[in-house]
């Protein structure tokens, strides 16, 4: 998919993607500056809510007890 520049430097989502990722009016996007291109993301209303469930079988607290661990023999 592909969108052309305006005169003002605008471009349009293609409408698969503004449903795909649920961009509506007022989302707010982020621009990042890879070095080697640009990313645009949508941030979404509720980040939190959007987040819940992400690391789910991550085993986080185990991981972390490993890495104080690690940071502990490191200070020895």
């Amino acid at each position: 998919m592909e969108s052309i520049t305006t005169k003002k430097g605008q471009v349009v989502i293609p409408k698969p993607l503004r449903v795909k990722y649920h961009i509506e009016p007022g989302t707010i996007v982020q621009w990042i500056d890879t070095g080697a291109g640009i990313k645009l993301v949508a941030i979404p209303k509720d980040p939190i809510q959007y987040l819940k469930g992400c690391a789910r079988g991550e085993k986080l607290t185990e991981s972390l007890l490993h890495l104080r661990q690690e940071d502990k023999r490191l200070e020895h």
